[in-house]
């Protein structure tokens, strides 16, 4: 009997164990990482068309990934786009809808902006759900460590950074956050919304702008920190990296490599505040360059961890270009490739932003996309990925187009955007048609103006005499998609309140 099953085994392990052997295992989920810049231009990148700024890792990005011609921000400034893209709701529906703040620049003011609630959804508690560790470093602006929108409360085990948007207008703080605790950094408090009299051009009186920890710095060496504790499990990072917003400021070494190439002339502080700064050109180009370096090291980590082939690297920016403050020149760099607005306008200017996207073993190289994408579309995207159910929200997955089968990926009947700041506006895109309200702070009842963003992509041309039945189709839009918020301030579109909030 034993020597019959012995041979039984021996049978087995001849023809089965190699079959057994040979069975796949399980696909295992990719890292994420996703980075997203500070009010960058959709012309400032490289493979965008940029011509006087280097971005050489990021156009490899390009190059070994796919790159989107029509990919939006979900709002034109910094809060609310942050909030669309971590709740997958579009700003007709989102709790944040625009830069509410809280505190002042000063330490001792540092307050934050209107924080994330209680129990919110967020793609940071997706990613733990599907068993991920999570980070996020860099700029949150949706909340302080002592209230409710406590990175650490919304899904993320690890945070870095500024807490606080109007800290980070100065990139030599006295201290950054981590995990809710002071990090004490070797610079001086500096006031950076300040003027220089007139005709100054000493170097002393600029150097006062300049620290010795520069943030983007200490923010590259948390994120290679993160990465190398977290190599041996899937981990989702979030790399809000606060340039090329202003305040202009940049290592000294790294605007040296620019000196000389453009037609300089000192800013002196008098266009809308943030620092002084000799040489703003050549140091809105550094920023750019600088933070185009620490992606470049992002990537060769990954490679030397054997990390790369199965990290997803993303790649975006809050909205568009600044309007010109602080010494930016926009015109200059063609920082918006020929688009009509800057930030805080619905215009293309204002939030069609660069989107990259990087899966050596999963992404085709040297592709381009053309599919009408948003922000708000990141929590289904990733929901699918990590093969959980999609959650409500007013985006749809891209992960088909990511993947390179266009002939899956669903299709959206219209994009959203609204923004009560400035002077109120609203925006609808329904396929190559795109439609603009503005100014309804004033009037209800502002007319539509209507674009076709593939032939006009400047918004030249408002056709919306020309097409009745487009208008009617997106105010019905605008009244089905928006929602009262919840404080008056952002109530602009009807002027009507929940009882509880008049």
């Amino acid at each position: 009997m034993n020597r019959r099953l012995y041979l039984l085994f021996a049978v087995w392990t001849v023809y089965c164990a190699p079959l057994i052997a040979q069975k796949p295992a399980k696909q295992s989920l990719p890292n994420v990482i996703y980075i997203y810049l500070d009010d960058m231009g959709y012309g400032e990148l490289g493979s965008y068309g940029q011509q006087k700024i280097k971005t050489p890792n990021l156009d490899k990005m390009a190059a070994e990934g796919m790159r989107f011609t029509r990919h939006y921000s979900s709002a034109p400034v910094c809060a609310p786009a942050r909030a669309s893209l971590m709740t997958g709701k579009h700003t007709g529906h989102s709790y944040i809808r625009g830069n509410y703040e809280l505190g002042g620049f000063e330490d001792s003011t540092e307050g934050g902006q209107m924080p994330l609630p209680e129990n919110t959804l967020t793609i940071a508690k997706l990613m733990q759900d599907a068993g991920y560790t999570t980070g996020a470093i860099g700029k949150w602006g949706l909340g302080m460590h002592d209230n409710t929108g406590n990175p650490n409360e919304q899904g993320f085990d690890y945070f870095y950074g500024y807490y606080c948007q109007k800290q980070a207008h100065n990139f030599y703080p006295t201290h950054l956050w981590e995990n809710g605790k002071w990090d004490s950094l070797r610079n001086s408090f500096i006031y950076v919304h300040q003027k220089l009299p007139a005709g100054t051009t000493a170097d002393s009186a600029f150097e006062k702008f300049i620290g010795t920890d520069y943030a983007i710095t200490k923010m590259a060496q948390k994120t290679k920190a993160f990465i190398n504790k977290n190599k041996d499990k899937p981990f989702f990072l979030y790399l809000p990296y606060t340039g090329p917003h202003v305040s202009l400021q940049a290592p000294k070494e790294e605007v040296a490599k620019y000196l000389g190439q453009f037609p300089e002339e000192p800013y002196l502080g008098y266009k809308g505040g943030y620092a002084p700064n000799k040489y703003p050109l050549a140091t809105y180009a550094a920023m750019i360059t600088y933070i185009d370096t620490q992606v470049g090291e992002i990537f060769e980590l990954l490679k030397d961890l054997k990390l790369d082939e199965n990290t997803l690297v993303l790649f975006s920016s809050d909205n568009g270009a600044t309007f010109d403050v602080g010494g930016v020149q926009t015109n200059f760099f063609n920082s918006v490739a020929g688009f009509r607005g800057r930030k805080m306008d619905l215009y293309e200017g204002g939030i069609r932003v660069p989107f990259l996207a990087r899966w050596p073993s999963k992404i085709k190289a040297g592709t381009v996309s053309d599919f009408p994408s948003v922000q708000y579309d990141m929590m289904a995207t990733l929901a699918q990925l990590t093969r959980q159910k999609i959650p409500t929200t007013d985006g749809v997955s891209i992960l088909p187009t990511l993947l390179g089968s266009p002939q899956t990926q669903a299709s959206r009947p219209f994009m959203y955007f609204e923004y009560p700041e400035k002077t109120g506006q609203v925006a609808v895109m329904i396929g190559d048609w795109k439609g603009v309200k503005s100014d309804l702070k004033k009037n209800k009842q502002a007319p539509w103006e209507i674009y076709n963003v593939k032939t006009d992509p400047g918004e030249t041309t408002n056709v919306a005499l020309a097409h009745p039945a487009l208008v009617q189709q997106m105010e019905s839009i605008l009244k089905a998609s928006h929602r009262h918020p919840h404080i008056a301030d952002w109530e602009f579109i009807d002027g009507k309140l929940p009882a509880k909030n008049k």
